[in-house]
């Protein structure tokens, strides 16, 4: 695969985080690294002693002790970290406590009835304040360390105080997304069983107030079948149209009476004042995250230690965060990258938090950026491609503020890096970051004192030591596809899958560990496969290599031994035929009694619009003449959906298995958005089986 190498970005400033740090090292340990690919190295080489400079550097608040990590072991052996410390993730967030610095924005899309809605500010010292009325309240409530917590609830203020309050206890923090539907909740929330739910009354979305009381009340109801501890309720009030209590039952508990509890009864305080952090071990449950498979939800388990140390690692070295900067991620609550956001707290910068549909009018978030000054902006790739085919931030905004734009979710395909840089604003270090539930952090990502390439991810993250795989299990060369694997231990490795020791029957945890190994280690000599198809290239400008994720490695297209990701194929139709073609899938169905497969892409058009023949020869020639002949799809099918999850990735693994005659009775519905589309899979998969047969 023939890879573009144009520079589009290079870092004036050589005075980053990452260079400070790179000479601390150097100080400490007595050495003379000169380049971000000689830290990396070193970083991987070294983790003990990586790791125990990035507590000290970033200032973690807690005891650290005195031993690390057994830096010889295999991911697979999930050793602990940090033995001896004591720490507490939600005092480090809230070490900022500024009567005057804004910690907090919330921004809600504007409806016919509210075109204006007002934002709501937060400073450190009032968001201190409401946490410990908070805790206050879940202690009178009964709560104490390793219950769950959970929320079910738009992006909000009172979210994030909740997450402070229910980990500065102790307590795990379980959090879904308004926008889910009440059965795929459940299937979260039955699972880890919470003691106490946060939610809210209404949302807003596509500039309609959508009431969530009725999702909620489909939720209590299905649990109240499954587990036997009735949850306690509280309920934030939006004031948002519509919305009142007469549909609320008597024992639900108001936000603000609830906070207003905690007040009066002051509990969870020290003689001054305090909060009385629960510094728990390194390893302490911090928040399960749910991965979305086909057949289940995996509920991953994140330690505290690990999600700190790696947010401030990520986020004050690489991205060098500062207190002045003004930090927005367009996420739901039930996206990894709300954890990430609010781990910004820790830089003492402001977060802006959003309700509502991003694009819908896609001038109201670049309109944010001005009025807030917003320094950093993530989203997904799948954003900005539709932001691509409709709005040129640039011609309508100053944008002057933006130092950073962040991208992840799905790869980014190359012509939108090109967009980016002429549509958003030239001289922006545009982060491509890959990583996922699974770590809740990053493997490759930004760092500022790096230069972007077009298509690429600037590097892998330092402290991780990811490569790529061949199928023999040993590493590939620079410019080789293969399987992205880590091989050390890293921090924010998973405690494991749900229950953990402790936390449920013998039987119950022992199924929780196959599972746990069975997702990461299988036949993997002990390193974590991560389940994703990347090419790591050769080092420029001291990178040690650039990323470029081509798809997941579980959807791999191999047509006659030639394995190619699917982005290979999206990025053509992308770059030649957005006008025709909306959205798109790829898969392998296999063929000659599973000695080989065929390569099938099926298509979404615009409006109502038709596949002719000369738009299949279009894009056959376009492939075969970007890529090779190998690329070019057997089939291409219109369709009217593309199934995606509930967090808006394309299922490619799931619909190939469809295809290849897969029951739909082993699929689990309540882990798509749309799995009303998977008929048509079934139907057609069953035409393309027998057509294979007739072949």
């Amino acid at each position: 695969m023939s890879l573009p190498s144009s520079l589009l970005y290079q870092p004036s400033n050589t005075n980053t985080a990452t260079h400070r740090f790179l000479d601390r090292i150097n100080a400490k340990y007595s050495l003379s690294l000169a380049s971000y690919s000689d830290l990396y190295h070193w970083s991987t080489a070294h983790i003990d002693d990586f790791w125990d400079s990035v507590w000290d550097e970033t200032k973690i608040l807690g005891h650290k002790g005195s031993v690390v990590v057994d830096k010889d072991a295999k991911p697979a052996e999930n050793v602990p970290w940090f033995s001896e410390a004591q720490l507490n993730w939600a005092e480090n967030m809230l070490q900022h406590r500024s009567l005057s610095k804004v910690a907090l924005i919330q921004a809600t899309e504007p409806t016919p009835q509210n075109a204006h809605p007002e934002l709501k500010h937060c400073t450190y010292a009032e968001l201190y304040s409401l946490v410990a009325h908070v805790v206050s309240a879940l202690i009178h409530h009964g709560v104490k360390a390793g219950d769950r917590i959970a929320s079910y609830s738009s992006n909000c203020i009172e979210n994030v105080a909740a997450c402070l309050a229910t980990t500065a206890l102790g307590g795990i923090w379980v959090s879904a997304a308004a926008d889910f539907g009440a059965e795929g909740v459940l299937e979260r929330f039955e699972q880890v069983q919470p003691k106490l739910i946060f939610t809210v009354d209404a949302v807003v979305y596509n500039a309609k107030v959508h009431n969530h009381i009725s999702k909620l009340k489909s939720l209590l109801s299905g649990l109240n079948e499954v587990i036997s501890t009735k949850p306690k309720i509280v309920v934030v009030s939006t004031g948002l149209e519509g919305t009142n209590r007469a549909d609320w039952h008597d024992d639900w508990v108001d936000w603000s009476e609830f906070v207003c509890q905690g007040q009066d009864v002051k509990a969870g305080r020290t003689e001054d004042g305090e909060i009385e952090w629960y510094r728990g071990s390194f390893n302490h449950p911090l928040w399960i995250l749910f991965s979305s498979g086909t057949t289940a939800f995996r509920p991953i388990v994140h330690r505290a230690g690990g999600m700190l140390l790696q947010a401030r690692k990520e986020l004050a070295i690489c991205a060098d965060l500062q207190p002045d900067d003004v930090f927005f991620y367009y996420t739901t609550t039930g996206w990894m990258m709300w954890n990430f956001l609010v781990g910004g707290l820790a830089s003492g910068c402001t977060l802006v938090l959003y309700d509502g549909s991003p694009l819908r009018d896609p001038a109201f978030l670049w309109n944010l950026v001005d009025e807030l000054g917003i320094t950093i902006y993530g989203t997904s790739a799948k954003y900005i491609d539709h932001l691509s085919k409709k709005y040129r931030p640039r011609e309508h905004h100053s944008l002057q503020t933006l130092r950073h734009i962040y991208s992840t979710g799905s790869p980014l395909a190359p012509q939108l890096f090109d967009w980016v840089y002429e549509n958003i604003h030239p001289k922006v270090l545009l982060g491509s970051i890959t990583g996922g539930t699974d770590i809740c952090s990053l493997f490759a990502g930004m760092n500022t004192m790096l230069p972007v390439y077009r298509g690429e991810i600037q590097c892998r993250m330092l402290g991780m030591a990811v490569e790529s795989y061949g199928p023999d299990g040993k590493v590939n060369p620079p410019g080789v596809e293969g399987e992205l694997v880590c091989v050390k231990p890293f921090p924010c490795m998973p405690a494991g899958f749900w229950p953990l020791p402790g936390f449920g029957s013998d039987e119950a945890v022992q199924a929780a560990q196959k599972r746990f190994q069975d997702a990461y280690f299988s036949g993997s000599q002990g390193v974590w496969y991560h389940g994703d198809h990347v090419l790591i290239t050769q080092s420029k400008q001291g990178n040690a290599g650039g990323v470029v994720m081509l798809g997941r490695s579980d959807g791999v297209l191999n047509p006659g031994g030639v394995r190619f990701g699917s982005a290979e194929l999206y990025d053509v139709i992308d770059a030649h035929f957005a006008d025709h073609i909306e959205d798109y899938i790829a898969i392998g169905q296999s063929i000659d009694n599973g000695t080989d497969e065929r390569v099938i892409l099926f298509v979404k058009l615009h409006n109502d619009q038709t596949l002719s023949p000369t738009l299949i020869d279009a894009i056959r020639t376009q492939i075969r003449q970007r890529r090779t002949p190998r690329h070019v799809p057997n089939k291409i099918i219109q369709v009217h959906h593309i199934p995606y999850t509930l967090n808006g990735k394309r299922v490619e693994v799931l619909v190939k298995k469809i295809v290849n005659g897969a029951p739909l009775s082993s699929i689990n519905p309540a882990t798509l958005l749309n799995p009303q589309c998977l008929e048509f899979y079934v139907n057609i998969g069953a035409e393309l089986r027998d057509e294979c047969l007739r072949i």
